[in-house]
Formats: structure tokens, C-alpha cells, sequence
């Protein structure tokens, strides 16, 4: 396959769960009118509330998840593969949970899961943020082969951590859902982002929170698309709506062709 077309989306969640749900599931209905085969949805795209406990009290087994259900009934009726942003899935740890990125295919059946492995905690004085407090870190790197390539998985605060996607096998596409805070988006979310394409050339495909949620908590958006190149294929800055670009494929084989730099590699990344 020479091209695949892709749609990242951007919202602005807030603490009404039915909201959210219809505001992404507008979005999905348009990536899909509009030709997209894979479909991501950003981090929370569920709830962004003011207490991050609110989140934890909708964890569930994965197999049981009421979100995981929505997203699959979806998928399946538009025939899209869809990255369905994050889903709170249950923890061993009493109080905590899994902030879990469930890929599922066109026919509805979850094909991979990959929990968030990197938790973020940042102070200035003005903003605090600790998701260990409320979260599990995952275990495990995930990649899941799709029709046009290898799909390696990540979330958020993983973008920061360029070892995740270095290691082998070479992953062709990365995702990453994110609610990059305003404060840091503005500062490294799209230089991190364009390292990633670049240093792996990869397509990376990014869809984020964008503007202000319950609590004052402010998030960056700027979601995107970009190529192996580091060019910016799509993107949206602000507010809710969706990027959505046609890759060619054939262009990433050619750039990879005539820069091998994956196999210059001299210095082994282990899990």
C-alpha cells in the first residue's frame, strides 16, 4: 500500500461525560466522512475534571468497559481503525488506575492495549501536576502491525523518553495522545514531536486537549501530523476540531532508503 489517510482530533474536554462523548463522537463521524482510516482521539478525551479522582471512580476491567464498548460500536459502524485516546482501566493498586490506550480495528475488536508507562509530575509553584498519585504505570512497550506499517504506541509525558521508540523493530507510525499542559506544549511540544519523526523516520501522529478545562488547568493542542521528514502535514492550533492528511508511503520508503540511518545504528536500546 503506497497511502493511508489519517485524522488526529482535538478537544477541549470538560466534566460531563455524555458531552464528551457526543462532542468525539461528532469528530469521529467527521474524520470518517472525510476519508479517514485511522482515527486518533487525544488523552481524557472522556472527562477532564477538576479532581483527577473523578477519573479513577470510572475505572473498570477492560474486557467490561462501558467507554471501551462506545469505541467499538464506532469503529465498527464507520469501518475505521480508531486509537481511542485514553480509557481508565483498573489498577492492582487500591486507588489508582491504568491510563490505557486501546487500539481497535474496523470490525470492533480491541487489538492492542498499551498502558502509559512514563507518569508525569511537574511544580512550578503556580501549577502542580503528579499522576503517580492516581496512576499505575504500565509495563510493557506496545507496537501493533497495521495495514500500512508498524504502529508503535505511547502517551503524553512517553514523548519525552525518545528510547521508547527506538527500539526494534523500527516502528513506521507513533502515536500520541496528550494533554500537553500550555506551559509545557509551548515551550517543547512540537520540537519533541518533529525529533521523534525525524530521529525515527516515522510518521507521528499527535492528538491532544487544546484549551481551557474545569479547575483553570489550560492545555496546549497544536495536534498534528507529521512525516518522517519533520514536516507538519496537518494541524490543528486551538480549540475543538481535526487534522487529517494523506500519507504517502512510498516517500517514506524512499527517504528511509536514502538516508539508512535506522540500520547506522551502533549503540543497542534494550527494554
Amino acid at each position: 500500500m503506497d497511502s493511508v489517510r489519517v485524522a488526529v482530533l482535538q478537544m477541549v474536554s470538560g466534566d460531563d461525560l455524555d458531552h464528551n462523548l457526543a462532542q468525539a463522537e461528532a469528530l469521529l463521524r467527521q474524520a470518517a466522512a472525510e476519508g479517514a482510516e485511522l482515527v486518533l482521539l487525544p488523552e481524557y478525551f472522556y472527562l477532564m475534571p477538576v479532581d483527577e479522582r473523578a477519573r479513577v471512580a470510572l475505572a473498570a476491567p477492560v474486557e467490561d468497559h462501558p467507554l471501551l464498548a462506545w469505541a467499538r460500536e464506532l469503529a465498527r459502524e464507520l469501518g475505521v481503525w480508531l486509537l481511542a485516546g485514553t480509557l481508565p482501566l483498573e489498577s492492582d493498586e487500591p486507588g489508582k488506575m491504568h491510563n490505557s490506550s486501546l487500539l481497535i480495528d474496523p470490525q470492533g475488536e480491541l487489538a492492542s492495549r498499551y498502558d502509559k508507562l512514563h507518569l508525569f509530575g511537574f511544580c512550578t509553584g503556580q501549577e502542580q501536576y503528579d499522576e503517580a498519585a492516581t496512576m499505575s504505570p504500565g509495563r510493557e512497550v506496545v507496537s501493533h502491525p497495521l495495514p500500512w506499517g508498524l504502529l508503535r504506541l505511547g502517551i503524553c509525558y512517553d514523548l519525552r523518553f525518545p528510547e521508547l521508540f527506538r527500539l526494534d523493530p523500527a516502528p513506521d507510525f507513533i502515536a500520541l495522545p496528550a494533554a500537553f499542559t500550555h506551559t509545557t506544549g509551548l515551550a517543547h511540544w512540537e520540537l519533541l514531536l518533529r525529533a521523534r519523526a525525524v530521529e525515527n523516520l516515522a510518521f507521528v501522529f499527535a492528538s491532544a486537549q487544546g484549551g481551557h478545562h474545569p479547575g483553570g488547568r489550560r492545555t496546549f493542542g497544536h495536534s498534528m501530523i507529521i512525516g518522517p521528514w519533520g514536516r507538519i502535514l496537518a494541524q490543528v492550533e486551538e480549540g475543538q476540531g481535526l487534522a487529517i492528511a494523506t500519507l504517502d508511503l512510498a516517500a517514506q520508503r524512499r527517504v528511509r532508503s536514502q538516508l539508512p540511518a535506522l540500520s547506522h545504528r551502533k549503540i543497542a536500546v534494550g527494554p
